[in-house]
Order: structure tokens, then C-alpha cells, then sequence
């Protein structure tokens, strides 16, 4: 049988409002107008007051997505955490708020940090002004140095976000701004041209050579800084690593609170407070099992935010314990670390190592993954082709 579940720890917001809308950009973002944010504020207070009245909540790590975040006034950012500490507390080990450069000054740092903000995600992005340019970003390279600068002086653990692969970019010296701006973390992501963005639109392309040598300079280079790749995209020096989304990576549960977020939860209510020694009704109705394949856990992703303020419930995805397993196979080997073979069958309830014996064994003979005990990691070759080497779990 599977493992227990503990209560919900972790807490992702998602913030849908935008200044503008990058041309790369396909997450659930728009511009604010007349009235929408005060509404998504009191969706989020209804939201989260129904999440702490079915679930037990004690929260390690909060995350505030988006969007921008930050491009909330100080009237409506302070609401949002008000509403989030209101109903279901505040992160004991850490939480973050995802920033636009743009959008920082000395007070307005000050005011985050009031709030219980210790992590900033800044989205530099690059500290080229030709390629901030490209990329359609708002700022320039001036006010990302000076936004970072800001929020270390404020105490924040900060981190920068920067694209690589986009035409023209000089990724060296981005990467050593970045360090010589004292970061503590990194996260670098290779430009990918989604469909009914506005790059695909204009028939922007990103080619495999200059993924790749985005991908493998960036880690030259971080690495030699003293930084440590601990997952495909990202790197942190000592201690500095993303608590929140190591949960993601390592497929914990959490909720998602807001349109568009997404949740991981357990099923059959696992969470859900009792009352009178019965267990109240589930937020949304949860997809009848079978006999033969329960589900494990329940993916909940919230309507885009017109349907969410209609009261719209989304998309409800049951995963059963194949599913969950080889979630967790393509999440845990984006790590360094890898996976604990052991731990996840305990965790799913199905043996791991010999469902799936054939699968790791071609992998391991490609020089792709590599196995020493329980514990199943990717090579660096297997971190290249990693959707490849998960697509053989999924077809045993």
C-alpha cells in the first residue's frame, strides 16, 4: 500500500496580471483593466478561505507566480498576503515572490520584506539591452542590476532568471553580471517558441545547436563560479536552492490557488479536514476510481480567470500509480540527486525497480542514466535526451 500523506506544506499563487505580454510568453497572463484585480483579490479570499475550510494545511514553502506579481500596487500585494496568512498561514522554511525589474524600488523591496517575503525570482532574463529588446522586456539592463542591488540590500535571497539560445546574445556576459551581482541562484532557461505565441507567429526559431551550446556553456560557466547545477535548468550556490520547487521536482503535493494554478493532491481526500467523524465534500468532485487502478493523487488545474470569477472548476486529472511514478521519474532525474528507487516505490506502492527493470536497464547501457544501488540518476548526455529516455517508461 502506498505511504500515508502529511498535510499540504507547499502553496503556489498564481498572479495573472501582466504590464505587457512577452512575445515568448504562453502562460495564463493579461493586462490588468477597470476593476479585474479587485476581483481577483476576492476570488483568491473565496479560494482560499474553501482550501483551508476542506484541507490541513501547514505550509513550508509559499510561492507567488505569475505574471507579475510585483506589478501589483502595494494596497493589492499586501491584500493577496493577507488573504493567504488569513486562511492558510505562511511558509516556515521560505517564500517567494516572482519580480519584474521593472517594478522595484528601495520602499517597495522594504514593503515585501514587511510582508514575509525572503525570496525574490527576479526576471532579468538578460543584461543586454539588444536582446532584452528581442525578448520584448519592458526594462533594460540598467534597472535589472539596479533591481537586483535593491533586493540584496533588503535582505532578500534573490535569484535571476535568464533565457539563453536567443539570437545575438551575449550569454558569457549575462552569466557574469549575474554572478557579479551576487545571486545565489540561477535559473536558466533555453528560449522555446510555443504555439499562438507571438514569436511563433513571426516565425522565430530556436535552433538545436544553439540550444545546445546554451545549455552546456551556461553550466561551464556557473560551475566555474562556484555555483552547482542541481537540476537541468538551474543552479544555486550552497544552501541557495529553491525549496518550493524542489517539491515540484521531487512530486510532492501542493495546492494551487488562483486561475490557471495547478495543484497536486492527494485523492480520496487524504487532506480533508473531519467534522462529526465524517469527511467533509472534496473541493471539486473527484473522478470515480476503478477497482483495478485507483487513483494516487488528483492534478487540479483552475480555469483562466473570467471562468475562475464565474465559479468554473477547472480540469481534474486522476493519476494512478503508473502515472505517478513515471511523473515522479521525469521530475526527480531533472536532478542531480536523482531518484530513491525505494523511496518511490513506498511512496506509489508499486516495485519501481522491477516494473520498470527493462527500461532503466537500456538507459543505463546508452550512458544515459546510471544506476548504484536504489538510486537512479541521469548522466549529463541523459539530462540532453531526457524526454526520450522518459518516454521508454511510458511505453513498457
Amino acid at each position: 500500500m502506498p505511504a500515508p500523506q502529511s498535510p499540504v506544506r507547499h502553496l503556489y499563487v498564481h498572479v495573472p496580471f501582466c504590464p505587457t505580454i512577452c512575445p515568448y510568453c504562453d502562460f495564463h497572463v493579461l493586462t490588468r483593466r477597470a476593476g479585474l484585480v479587485e476581483k481577483y483579490l476576492a476570488g483568491v479570499e473565496e479560494e482560499a478561505a474553501r482550501l483551508a475550510d476542506r484541507y490541513a494545511v501547514d505550509l513550508d514553502t509559499v510561492y507567488i507566480g505569475g505574471g507579475t506579481p510585483s506589478f501589483l500596487r502595494d494596497a493589492e500585494i499586501t491584500a493577496l498576503a493577507q488573504s493567504i496568512r488569513r486562511h492558510l498561514g505562511w511558509g516556515r522554511l521560505e517564500n517567494t515572490l516572482e519580480i519584474n525589474p521593472g517594478t522595484v524600488s528601495a520602499g517597495r523591496a522594504a514593503l515585501w520584506r514587511d510582508l514575509g517575503f525572503g525570496r525574490a525570482s527576479v526576471g532579468v532574463q538578460s543584461l543586454d539591452d539588444a536582446t532584452l529588446k528581442f525578448l520584448g522586456r519592458q526594462h533594460d539592463a540598467r534597472q535589472a542590476r539596479e533591481a537586483v542591488t535593491t533586493l540584496a540590500r533588503q535582505g532578500f535571497r534573490v535569484s535571476g532568471d535568464l533565457i539563453t539560445a536567443v539570437p545575438g546574445q551575449p550569454l558569457e556576459s549575462d552569466i557574469r553580471g549575474l554572478v557579479d551581482l551576487g545571486v545565489g541562484h540561477v535559473s536558466a532557461y533555453t528560449l522555446t517558441i510555443e504555439p499562438g505565441t507571438e514569436f511563433a507567429r513571426r516565425g522565430v526559431t530556436v535552433g538545436e545547436d544553439d540550444e545546445r551550446a546554451g545549455f552546456e556553456q551556461t553550466e561551464a560557466l556557473l560551475t566555474a563560479h562556484g555555483f552547482t547545477r542541481y537540476e537541468v535548468s538551474n543552479y544555486a550556490r550552497p544552501g541557495q536552492e529553491s525549496r518550493h520547487n524542489l517539491a515540484y521536482w521531487h512530486n510532492r503535493t501542493y495546492l494551487g490557488l488562483g486561475p490557471g494554478a495547478a495543484g497536486h493532491y492527494p485523492a480520496e481526500g487524504r487532506w480533508q479536514k473531519a467534522e462529526g467523524g465524517r469527511q467533509k465534500a472534496p473541493l471539486t468532485p473527484h473522478p470515480q476510481p476503478t477497482a483495478h487502478n485507483p487513483p494516487l493523487t488528483l492534478r487540479r488545474t483552475n480555469p483562466h480567470l473570467h471562468d475562475w470569477l464565474a465559479g468554473g472548476r477547472g480540469e481534474v486529472q486522476p493519476v494512478d500509480a503508473e502515472e505517478y511514478v513515471t511523473d515522479a521519474l521525469f521530475m526527480g532525474l531533472r536532478l542531480r540527486e536523482g531518484v530513491d528507487l525505494g523511496d518511490l516505490t513506498r511512496r506509489s506502492g508499486l516495485n519501481v525497480s522491477e516494473r520498470y527493470a527493462a527500461a532503466i536497464a537500456a538507459n543505463v547501457g546508452r550512458g544515459l542514466l546510471t544506476l548504484e544501488g536504489e538510486l537512479l540518476r541521469a548522466t549529463p548526455q541523459g539530462w540532453w535526451l531526457l524526454n526520450r529516455v522518459v518516454t521508454e517508461f511510458l511505453e513498457v
